[in-house]
């Protein structure tokens, strides 16, 4: 028997050496944040995906999730249209987010993720779908 294969080896009695450290962002989120910082980032991302979703639905955008933490999941009036929309909101330059695929069919996810996202960044988001909406055929 390998003495690295005995119950007592330190790799035995420690997070799997094959996996990433997993905490070192949390630790690194409340080591610049704190607590205090952290919890209002998260509840900012949280308020800013409901009115993003609120925003984008009055535009005519089919909000696929229930929005309780900071994710909204989007679809236009056709896969078509859904496709054309979120090619050239990434080829705007101005906003980006990437897609994904609901129930078989082409959506895209936004993600309000980073400590620099302000409020002005989510409106200018839903002003860029919202024309893109008005302009892009069904």
């Amino acid at each position: 028997m390998y003495a690295s294969a005995s119950k007592d080896a330190q790799k035995n009695l420690t997070m799997e050496f094959s996996r990433r450290a997993r905490g070192v962002p949390i630790w690194a989120a409340l080591s610049s944040l704190g607590r205090a910082g952290l919890r209002e980032m998260i509840d900012r991302h949280i308020r800013q995906a409901s009115h993003l979703a609120t925003q984008l639905r009055a535009a005519g955008y089919q909000v696929l999730n229930r929005v309780v933490l900071n994710q909204v999941l989007l679809r236009a009036d056709s896969d078509r249209q859904t496709l054309a929309i979120r090619v050239a909101a990434q080829s705007s330059g101005q906003v980006w987010f990437g897609p994904t695929v609901w129930q078989g069919r082409p959506a895209f996810r936004l993600s309000v993720s980073s400590w620099r996202t302000g409020d002005a960044d989510i409106e200018t988001l839903i002003e860029v779908l919202r024309e893109l909406k008005r302009t892009t055929p069904a």
